[in-house]
């Protein structure tokens, strides 16, 4: 416990963010959910706290995260990634709306494939193009 009030007085003055650590191998991509200081990067190993896993391939019934560290750190002042909360949201652990964590860029290139897949599919009305009429000069005498 006092271990505990020490490190509440030292990272008092930090801010705190919960995010995804990754640990998995090449090409089999695993996360740890940790508690880590913002100027930390996600690659430094140094997490405060881990509150859980994360593997995407595996589906939804292997994932662990301890809700309760979540909810009481969230209390404390820490922030959540934008990933870290849509895994929370659908988990149901917090409540809310998820956050699109696309850039805009993709969003609107995605938009844009949309309308022209759209169109694509549209039949064209087709356009009576006007034939020319044949014109008959008569030769300048």
């Amino acid at each position: 416990m006092l271990t505990l009030i020490l490190f509440l007085v030292v990272y008092s003055s930090y801010m705190l963010i919960i995010r995804l650590q990754r640990v998995g191998r090449v090409h089999e991509p695993s996360f740890r959910i940790v508690l880590t200081d913002s100027k930390f990067g996600p690659k430094s190993g140094k997490a405060v706290e881990v509150l859980g896993s994360y593997d995407a391939r595996k589906g939804k019934g292997t994932n662990h995260v301890d809700g309760e560290k979540v909810k009481y750190w969230i209390s404390k002042g820490a922030k959540l990634s934008e990933t870290v909360h849509n895994l929370l949201v659908d988990q149901k652990i917090i409540e809310g709306k998820k956050i699109n964590v696309l850039p805009k860029n993709k969003i609107i290139n995605a938009k844009k494939a949309k309308e022209a897949a759209e169109a694509a599919k549209a039949p064209k009305p087709e356009v009576a193009t006007p034939t020319p009429e044949p014109t008959t000069e008569t030769p300048a005498a």
